[in-house]
């Protein structure tokens, strides 16, 4: 099996594991269970991650990396809006 198809299989299934997550966040508006400082460490580290699958040229990491960015970034605002009261309200 190639070096790159392993790559591929676990960046799909890791980023496709932070849909069910987001739709629900963003269907229910609910982050109360959702930890904000787990969050931002998190997408802090996505970040990371990208800019290194970025300097190392490797398009699973990159690929895998840019879209769980997207989506941690959609629940760690959504958890910032919740805490300011702002989702409740609908501001």
């Amino acid at each position: 099996m190639h070096v790159e198809l392993i790559g591929y299989i676990g960046a799909f299934m890791t980023t496709a594991a932070f849909f069910p997550q987001t739709w629900q966040v963003i269907r229910t508006r609910d982050t109360r269970s959702i930890s904000l400082a787990m969050y931002v460490l998190f997408t802090f580290g996505i970040c990371f991650w990208l800019v290194y699958g970025v300097m190392i040229d490797s398009v699973p990491v990159t690929i895998a990396n840019a879209i769980t960015l997207v989506l941690s970034s959609i629940i760690l605002y959504m958890k910032i809006m919740e805490k300011k009261g702002a989702v409740a309200t609908g501001l």
